[in-house]
């Protein structure tokens, strides 16, 4: 590197470059105890982790030589983004954006504090204050490309939701429409006095089946609502308390179709977002008392949950709740498409289930709007596991993960 007529900077760089393995094994303790994830999920690979140590040669470059600039050219410009799309795939906001780049700042700031009172000697004063005109820059050229590539990406996944919402209003005005004009239909000809009774009896039956499909995707939709609105005005519960309500909106259908509802009594007591939990778990349970076996003595469906910490997941910290059921299961052929819109599993070969084919798609929408995610396994014959994921990344949260793993069995077991 060509020598710079500034001896302070070239030395500063220069100690930059050497001890820069001790800067950032500092500046790792530091952002490991701002955020809930331990020291290998804050860089999760070796390529990764090498993103600090660039980003301190890309200082020392720039304190050196700012003449080089720090551009898309330069190597710690390129780590700076990747830094970003890393942040924003584990779910980090802008504020802990910022705080990361603060503390990074504050590091560097201290070190070379500590530095300049060290080699400072003879230097002139435009000597230092051009030393930490450079740092000051370096440090602000690193958190724009870092900052700019993540607002990008979340920028992008703002645009996937609003598409994935058109989507949603599509499905349900198909949904409605559908349901309406059967009512309108069946209606019309029960007012005809030509019909006979047992013809009058079925018409009936069809208002009152598709009366009650409307009322399913409104209450659907009601609850998807209260996801949009001001965060302060959404109301958070405890876990067991989300799943003890669905299972109660649900009781009178378990009944009726002989189906005992189990809840994991050592669910993990951490706080959720009732319209999320309860809207999910509506559709899941919905489907396993429908599909339940007819021909099977014991039916029952079974409500657990388990807390992931952020370290023992490639997903990060996660809440999984799951509803697992010995019904009719899900065919082979269909099991790639079950979350599709409309798609119903065993709409050609079982007769007499209400439903729209929307209750699925709706759960993966919701959860995947939050950054989670849904499926479904089939881990034996006659066992369907329906799951869904919402990121958990809160200190108290991981706390809690250790106490109901301590505590419990794990999630198959149940």
């Amino acid at each position: 590197m060509p020598n710079s007529p500034n001896r302070i900077a070239d030395e500063l760089a220069g100690r930059l470059r050497l001890e820069r393995e001790t800067l950032v094994r500092r500046w790792l303790e530091r952002i490991s105890a701002r955020v809930s994830l331990a020291r290998n999920r804050v860089f999760p690979t070796d390529d990764l982790i090498n993103h600090v140590p660039i980003l301190i040669d890309g200082v020392a470059d720039y304190i050196q030589n700012p003449e080089d600039g720090i551009d898309a050219r330069v190597p710690a410009t390129a780590k700076a983004r990747e830094l970003g799309a890393l942040r924003h795939s584990q779910g980090f906001d802008a504020y802990q954006i910022l705080k990361e780049h603060e503390l990074f700042g504050a590091i560097l700031t201290s070190f070379l504090t500590d530095r300049i009172d060290q080699i400072g000697a003879g230097a002139s004063p435009s000597e230092i204050a051009a030393c930490w005109n450079r740092l000051a820059r370096a440090l602000e050229l690193i958190r724009q490309a870092t900052f700019a590539h993540f607002l990008q990406l979340a920028s992008e996944r703002v645009r996937e939701r609003e598409e994935r919402l058109r989507r949603f209003n599509r499905m349900v005005s198909h949904e409605l429409k559908n349901r309406v004009s059967a009512i309108r239909g069946a209606g019309g000809i029960l007012s005809e006095s030509w019909i006979g009774e047992e013809q009058r009896s079925r018409f009936v039956q069809m208002v009152s089946e598709n009366a009650e499909g409307l009322q399913r995707v409104l209450e659907n939709l009601e609850q998807m609502s209260r996801l949009d609105s001001d965060s302060r005005q959404q109301q958070n519960v405890l876990l067991p308390q989300a799943v003890a309500e669905a299972a109660r909106q649900l009781r009178d259908a378990a009944e009726a179709h002989k189906v005992m509802i189990h809840v994991d009594p050592a669910l993990p007591v951490v706080e959720v977002n009732a319209a999320v939990v309860e809207l999910c778990l509506t559709n899941y349970l919905s489907n396993s008392i429908k599909y339940a076996n007819p021909k099977a003595a014991d039916r029952w469906v079974k409500i657990g949950a388990e807390l992931i910490p952020p370290s023992a997941s490639r997903h990060g910290g996660e809440l999984i709740v799951a509803v697992r059921d010995n019904g009719v299961g899900v065919p082979t052929a269909s099991r790639e498409k079950i979350f599709r819109q409309f798609y119903r599993a065993h709409a050609d070969t079982i007769t007499g289930v209400e439903g729209t084919g929307l209750g699925l798609s709706i759960v993966r929408e919701t959860v995947e709007s939050l950054g989670g995610r849904a499926w479904a396994e089939f881990p034996e014959d006659g066992v369907t596991v329906f799951a869904f994921a919402l990121p958990s990344r809160r200190e108290a949260d991981a706390a809690a993960a250790g106490v109901t793993r301590a505590a419990r069995a794990p999630l198959p077991a149940l």
